[in-house]
């Protein structure tokens, strides 16, 4: 997705959510001054390794019955939160869609294995991204929900599961199968808003399917 197509998405997501783009775009900023000394990357590896074919893992709790029914297929992307369950079923992620909650070492184990980390700015996260984004050992790209930049792109989507899917369809890939997704059951961590993360949910399923373009299919809820 370009950001021209995006934008009007954020703008709406903006003032639903009650969020800021001034601190989006205050995390960038963090963001980008942490990771000065990583492994940074562009869209040409993503281009290599992005094909017709993907699966995107997400991390509600049919994750593992929905690889047993549907094995996975194509270039594997996975949302940061479900990169430990994977290592536990032996599944390397291609890629891990991250801003950097969940479990973050399974995420900088996955790193030094040689996934492309796609660390993620929001305006909720600069305290994460000071703690953690300078750990990461291998390849990164940086992405933000807000304006893209030289060194920070936005390919679309809001949380990491549809920025995955939005990720695999800006790349080319035409069919994907969906593991681990569960629109209408959020899991919620320790401290968070049920009713918040079913909005964002929301958006997630709106993002995936309504805005899916007619020549990819996607496999899954």
């Amino acid at each position: 997705m370009q950001y021209s197509e995006w934008e009007p998405i954020y703008e709406e997501i903006v003032e639903d959510m009650g969020y800021s783009r001034e601190e989006d775009e205050n995390s960038v900023r963090v963001l980008k001054a942490v990771t000065m000394n990583l492994q940074l990357e562009d869209e040409r590896v993503l281009s290599e390794l992005i094909g017709h074919e993907a699966t995107v893992f997400g991390n509600a709790a049919g994750l593992e019955e929905d690889i047993g029914r549907n094995p996975p297929i194509g270039t594997f992307i996975a949302s940061g939160s479900a990169v430990n369950r994977l290592s536990r079923m032996n599944i390397r992620p291609d890629i891990v869609v991250t801003d950097l909650d969940g479990d973050i070492l399974a995420q900088l184990r996955a790193s030094e294995e040689g996934a492309v980390t796609m660390l993620h700015a929001h305006g909720d996260n600069p305290a994460a991204i000071l703690l953690y984004a300078p750990r990461f050992n291998g390849p990164v790209i940086l992405t933000t929900q807000s304006k893209p930049e030289t060194t920070v792109f936005n390919f679309g989507g809001f949380t990491d599961g549809d920025r995955a899917v939005c990720l695999a369809r800006h790349f080319g890939a035409k069919r994907i199968q969906l593991a681990g997704f569960d629109f209408d059951n959020p899991v919620c961590k320790d401290g968070s808003d049920p009713a918040v993360k079913l909005k964002k949910l929301c958006w997630a399923k709106r993002i995936i399917h309504e805005l899916n373009p007619e020549d990819v299919s996607i496999i899954g809820p």
